[in-house]
């Protein structure tokens, strides 16, 4: 019995407890759920307020950004109707100063006016004076102004005549003691200032080296790396202080060509020893061969010159590597015939005669080294071995003038390889050439008036003229700078424009002691 009342009594603590578990988790829960209700209410409140905050601050910086911009216009503004003004002013003092200058010209004008009436006046009493003489003395003499201006001149004419006579013997004397000496000392002068810049521009080639170690293995032991390669070649290596390069000097173009193919394989081969080098050597002298032959095909199909003897063709590739005055001998062939024929079409003559005597004029070229003689008579006997015919000789003997063209083909190869040459461009101008004529151009302009000092610039595209500002006013700048324009262009020959550049400057120096 009083077990089962213990049990009703747990069931019934149990009931209860779980009633009052219930209640007290709902009301815990019901004042979780307000404070995180007040809480979110808080939150919302906060942030309605911060950005309430932030909107003020925004729009006080916005008007203060407003303002500041505000200032700045108006600063800005205000400098620019300073400036605006200060222009105005200007304006004003040079109308000013136009105005009275116009005052001048024209009491200057009204001066001048009087004065050149004054002139007239008293020419025309000159006038009559003179001829009052005039008539006087032909009364007095006998003969009239005509008789009397001709018996004068005849013996004035008598006397210079007489001492020009004389002055001329005088110079043709001295200059047959002195020609022969001026000559030899004229010619000698030129070929030592000429021949240096001549030879290492037609002799020497250049050959870039990966760093310098590579010249002591170029060099070898012994040095009999450098005997093979000029043994082999025919050209001299010169390796000295030059930074990673080495320099490869002869006479013969192809050779010297073979010997830089040859030592560029060896460079980048690295294995640099006898055997190996007269391998590189033969290939490279068919590698050589294969490019002279190439390009004198390829020059006769440019030119539409046909049938000509393969060794001829060769000789023609040859002049790849030849240059004169820097301008390579093959491109200028190629543009004497291509010159020649256009030249033969118009005129109604032979094209493909006129192109072959162009292509053929300088075969000379490629073996003057090698045989003895002028290139037109080496050229003349290589087309009578190669068996060319008569007028294609002729052409190649003429032009130059060495004998009178036959044909009129020949005269036309002759004003062709005139004009190949002569072209801006086709050759090269000499260092000596270019410095004197920026001296020329410097020396015009110092012998202008009112020139300080002038300096030509920009490879004489520009002199810069510096005017003494105590002879020179500001508005007779302009007219010296034409003045000095028209000089040049009437003293000096050169290619394009040039600029000239007139400068004015006041300079005042005082000392404060």
């Amino acid at each position: 019995m009083s077990t089962v009342i213990a049990l009703v009594a747990g069931i019934v603590f149990l009931i209860v407890g779980i009633l009052v578990g219930y209640i007290m988790r709902k009301t815990i829960g019901e004042k979780a759920i307000g404070s995180a209700e007040q809480q979110a209410q808080n939150i919302l409140l906060d942030a309605q307020n911060t950005a309430e905050t932030l909107r003020k601050e925004r729009i006080v910086e916005a008007k203060e950004e407003i303002h500041k911009l505000r200032q700045e216009y108006e600063n800005e503004l205000k400098i620019r109707r300073g400036e605006v003004q200060k222009s105005e002013r200007r304006v004003q003092q040079k109308e000013e100063n136009i105005d009275r200058k116009l005052e001048n010209i024209e009491k200057r004008e009204n001066g001048l006016a009087k004065r050149e009436q004054s002139m007239n006046d008293k020419h025309k009493e000159i006038d009559a004076y003179i001829a009052k003489q005039l008539e006087e003395l032909e009364r007095i003499s006998g003969y009239s102004k005509e008789e009397a201006k001709e018996i004068l001149l005849q013996e004035v004419e008598k006397d210079i005549r007489k001492d020009a006579s004389a002055l001329i013997t005088q110079i043709e004397t001295e200059a047959k003691e002195e020609g022969d000496k001026k000559a030899r000392e004229i010619i000698t002068t030129a070929i030592q200032r000429y021949a240096a810049d001549q030879v290492a521009e037609t002799t020497v080639s250049v050959v870039a080296l990966p760093n310098d170690d590579m010249k002591g293995r170029i060099i070898g032991r012994e040095g009999r790396n450098i005997r093979a390669i000029e043994t082999l070649t025919g050209v001299d290596l010169i390796i000295d202080d030059t930074p990673e390069a080495v320099i490869l000097s002869g006479f013969d173009p192809v050779r010297r060509e073979i010997a830089r193919i040859a030592l560029e394989k060896l460079i980048v081969d690295g294995r640099i020893h006898p055997a190996r080098i007269e391998e590189m050597v033969q290939k490279a002298t068919k590698e050589v061969n294969t490019i002279i032959k190439d390009e004198g095909e390829r020059a006769c199909f440019e030119c539409g010159v046909h049938n000509l003897h393969p060794e001829l063709v060769k000789l023609l590739g040859r002049l790849k590597y030849r240059t004169s005055y820097g301008q390579n001998v093959l491109q200028h062939s190629i543009e004497v015939a291509t010159l020649a024929g256009m030249m033969a079409e118009e005129l109604g003559l032979d094209p493909k005669l006129a192109r072959r005597g162009g292509l053929l004029h300088d075969i000379g070229k490629s073996i003057d080294h090698e045989v003895e003689g002028t290139h037109v008579e080496i050229g003349v006997n290589i087309c009578k071995k190669y068996k060319e015919s008569w007028k294609v000789i002729n052409a190649v003997e003429a032009h130059h003038g060495d004998v009178e063209p036959t044909t009129l083909e020949a005269v036309l190869v002759g004003a062709a390889d005139a004009l190949s040459a002569a072209r801006p461009g086709a050759r090269r101008e000499t260092l000596e050439t270019y410095i004197k004529r920026l001296e020329n151009l410097e020396n015009i302009a110092n012998t202008t008036k009112g020139v300080d000092k002038s300096y030509a610039i920009q490879a004489g595209r520009e002199i810069r003229v510096a005017v003494k500002p105590n002879q020179v006013k500001d508005d007779e700048v302009p007219m010296l700078a034409r003045e000095i324009a028209k000089k040049i262009e009437a003293e000096l020959e050169y290619p394009g424009q040039i600029k000239v550049n007139v400068v004015r400057e006041t300079r005042a120096t005082e000392f404060a002691k």
